[in-house]
């Protein structure tokens, strides 16, 4: 995509808030899932709620579509308090859940029919928001197929076309693409940018960061708690320790061990190539060359390179281990 979410300017229209979240919390005995965490979503964005696997974010997600109470705090979703008026909350918002819960064994058409009943649909309003929404998701010649023998990034359209058959106003989406192929994500968060240009609020969950790369704003959430929040590009350049430098060597796994002993705070290893980070790592980069050829790793080549998403996330996790 030429231009990424984050490099877009939300309208003074859409300055209220989607989502407001005040010290929002939820214990299941002695273990807090959320822990007071707080924060607001634009309508018309595209907001990423970004963590390890048992972080908080389904919980959190489940608490503001109404499922599950919480246990402190207060969370409001399109002006609905989540806690005195839950039931109210399903039929203005669409949810996506990581596994496909659509029927396999009926066919697209069955499936949207049956889903749009579901949300009140009925008659002409039914098999009009039908058509346009295998429209807008590109499966109108498809529509008589069977859904288990649709590809998985077909069907993972088909789950989003379930999700805003209603036309809601705000989209919960967790972990949307998970397990489909690099073409059908990239052709998946098309489909989201037309949402959002069309002023739906998107409120999604990912593990890949060239995804979270395209929202407006991220937060990340760890062990229950939000440790960032901001755009892209401003909490790559608040909350990273430092340089990020990219080395290249022809034995990585001695080349790591050695960084690690030397108290590099951040050694990962992408791909063929390491990132190391730490503060003042720019200003050493022949004694770091010099530590790598004495441990026996045979460094190629050592740059400074701009931090990824990735970069940052690991590094605020570790950070907030304690």
């Amino acid at each position: 995509m030429a231009t990424t979410a984050s490099d877009l300017e939300l309208t003074p229209s859409l300055r209220t808030h989607a989502v407001l979240v005040r010290g929002l919390t939820k214990r299941f005995g002695d273990f807090t899932a959320v822990d007071h965490i707080s924060f607001e979503v634009r309508p018309g964005e595209i907001f990423g709620f970004l963590g390890p696997n048992g972080s908080g974010k389904t919980t959190t997600i489940r608490m503001l579509l109404g499922l599950l109470r919480p246990t402190e705090g207060e969370a409001r979703v399109l002006g609905i308090d989540v806690m005195r008026e839950p039931e109210a909350i399903a039929a203005r918002v669409g949810y996506m859940s990581q596994k496909f819960s659509l029927y396999p064994d009926l066919t697209v058409d069955e499936n949207l029919t049956f889903y749009g009943r579901a949300y009140g649909l009925r008659g002409p309003s039914l098999a009009r928001r039908k058509d346009e929404v295998l429209e807008v998701i590109g499966l109108t010649r498809q529509r008589n197929r069977i859904t288990a023998n649709l590809a998985g990034g077909w069907q993972q359209r088909l789950a989003l076309g379930a999700a805003i058959l209603h036309q809601p106003e705000l989209l919960f989406l967790d972990e949307p693409t998970a397990g489909v192929d690099p073409v059908s994500r990239r052709n998946f968060w098309r489909l989201l940018y037309d949402l959002a240009a069309n002023n739906t609020t998107i409120f999604v969950t990912t593990h890949y960061m060239d995804e979270a790369e395209q929202c407006h704003r991220l937060a990340f959430i760890h062990r229950g708690r939000l440790i960032a929040i901001g755009p892209p590009s401003r909490i790559k350049q608040e909350r990273m320790p430092g340089a990020v430098v990219e080395i290249l060597c022809c034995r990585p796994d001695i080349a790591i061990q050695a960084l690690r002993q030397a108290g590099i705070p951040e050694v990962a290893l992408y791909g063929k190539r390491i990132h190391a980070a730490g503060p003042d790592l720019a200003d050493h980069l022949d004694e770091l060359e010099n530590l790598l050829e004495q441990a026996g790793a045979e460094p190629r080549a050592l740059r400074v390179i701009p931090p990824s998403l990735e970069d940052v996330f690991i590094a605020n996790v570790k950070n907030n281990q304690s």
